[in-house]
């Protein structure tokens, strides 16, 4: 396959997969952490009760962010045809850019913000791309 389209087919895959685990973990949460007081599906419900919020609340979203950038750049990585670890970064830096969007429309609490914004994308993406690296040696 043309080392080009395989690059593109990567990023897309990478962003698909990341996205699907995010989503599903943040609904996870929602059930098993439930919410009172609003439909957390709403921004608005979601910024009036955010304040109430405990630590609890907070777990599944940095799961989420967390693991879909992981798996997200492993996916991109590994299916890269050229410059694995850049297409694990680029994965890692779009979820930054969704990542820095929602701290600026919801209220969040600092500790989470710099949490989620530190250690969730850039991290986990380098992570994710080692991971690909050396599971792709062994293939």
């Amino acid at each position: 396959m043309n080392p080009i389209i395989r690059n593109i087919i990567a990023v897309l895959a990478g962003i698909v997969i990341g996205s699907i685990i995010n989503m599903t973990l943040v609904e996870l949460g929602n059930i098993l952490v439930p919410v009172e007081g609003g439909d957390l599906s709403n921004m608005e419900d979601l910024k009036r009760i955010m304040p109430t919020f405990t630590y609890k609340n907070f777990i599944f979203p940095f799961l989420a962010h967390a693991l879909g950038t992981l798996f997200g750049a492993f996916i991109a990585a590994y299916i890269a045809a050229t410059h694995k670890t850049k297409f694990a970064f680029a994965i890692g830096g779009f979820f930054l850019i969704g990542g820095i969007a929602v701290n600026m429309m919801l209220p969040g609490p600092i500790w989470f913000e710099a949490l989620d914004l530190l250690l969730a994308y850039i991290p986990m993406a380098f992570i994710g791309g080692k991971i690909a690296l050396n599971y792709s040696k062994k293939s």
